[in-house]
């Protein structure tokens, strides 16, 4: 494995591990400034105060959240993971199983694809 590899899949373990702390600033600060989220099936959202805004607002639900990664391959500048996130929203749990395409420039990330079934969380939370 390269440096490189083994840099990108470092960030990216640590950037899934800091969605427990529950901040849209840490969050939002692992992204290039032009970075662009795509939170399937929603639309885009690009740039730093897009993305905190964006993230900071359905995490200000959540009571606590925790990012199991279940395997991780990274190559390049390109990381893909598949996580199980286990978030309490209020009173209401959800283990939403998703899978994450980072692409990633110079130690950041400068797109990320984000995949699961919304019905599974919407239907735990509701």
């Amino acid at each position: 494995m390269s440096d490189a590899q083994k840099s990108n899949e470092q960030i990216i373990r640590e950037f899934v591990a800091a969605w427990s702390n529950l901040d849209a600033d840490e969050l939002v600060s692992y992204f290039t400034e032009d970075g662009i989220y795509f939170n399937i099936p929603a639309k885009p959202v690009q740039g730093t105060e897009s993305l905190r805004q964006f993230i900071g607002g359905f995490i200000a639900s959540w009571t606590k959240t925790e990012w199991d990664v279940i395997s991780l391959v990274a190559q390049g500048d390109l990381v893909m993971v598949e996580r199980l996130d286990r978030t309490d929203v209020g009173d209401k749990h959800v283990d939403l199983p998703c899978f994450g395409v980072f692409e990633m420039q110079n130690g950041l990330i400068k797109e990320w694809r984000d995949y699961f079934d919304m019905n599974t969380f919407v239907s735990a939370i509701s």
